[in-house]
């Protein structure tokens, strides 16, 4: 069957399994930094909105969402949004995944190219990945009948999943980065404190290296079903 060929057991497998040990890393290490707190008493959202102000981005929005490790920057409202776990809380990890998330709003407004890159083709990323392994697989099951150009197609739809994957590494590395120098440069966290929200950050950009994995896991994949074509 085509779901154990080779493509899958040597790139995807081996992807999957680095996903599973990113995800358990990230749920180990946010639940052990989620218990140790920093000297001071300030909460991930007062975290959050201080570094805002002090950025002159007073009109970002720091808000509170549903969920666990929901955290996001969103660009187009200009909204900080924190997890319930975050935004009221002032352990290690929510204090660094709040600072996290200013670096994005940091990154928007200053014209960070590679989030400018990767927010424009989102929209084809979430096309390529949703409709790609559809049409490839048609055209290789009904390759015979005229349909082998749409493995191409999917293909090249699949592209754009992965470039997004791609750009989204050194978006989350300068994220994490600027938090650090955030929290540091403002007197937030000192020494062991700055090195255990480093761990978190570590942990969880680990996960985003993982889905890039995963991507070029699938595309090498569809390229070798091609091939075999």
């Amino acid at each position: 069957m085509w779901f154990f060929d080779s493509g899958m057991i040597l790139f995807v497998l081996p992807a999957m399994f680095f996903a599973l040990y990113a995800q358990n890393r990230v749920r180990n290490t946010y639940a052990r930094y989620s218990k140790l707190y920093p000297a001071s008493s300030l909460t991930g959202a007062q975290v959050a909105r201080s570094l805002l102000d002090n950025a002159g981005l007073e009109q970002v929005r720091v808000v509170q969402t549903a969920g666990q490790l929901t955290d996001h920057y969103d660009p187009r409202s200009k909204v900080v949004r924190l997890s319930d776990p975050i935004y009221g809380h002032n352990s290690l990890a929510a204090l660094g995944i709040a600072a996290h998330e200013v670096g994005h709003a940091l990154q928007h407004d200053g014209g960070y190219l590679p989030l400018g890159v990767r927010n424009s083709i989102f929209p084809l990323a979430g096309i390529g990945s949703r409709a790609a392994f559809p049409l490839f697989f048609i055209g290789f099951i009904f390759g015979g009948g005229g349909l082998s150009f749409l493995m191409d197609i999917g293909i090249a739809l699949f592209l754009f999943a992965v470039i997004f994957q791609a750009i989204t590494l050194p978006v989350e590395f300068n994220a994490s980065s600027r938090a650090l120098n955030l929290l540091e440069d403002g007197g937030y966290l000192q020494g062991k404190e700055l090195a255990g929200v480093k761990q978190v950050l570590n942990a969880a950009a680990l996960t985003y290296v993982a889905a890039m994995a995963v991507a070029l896991g699938q595309l090498f994949r569809l390229l070798m079903l091609r091939n075999r074509r």
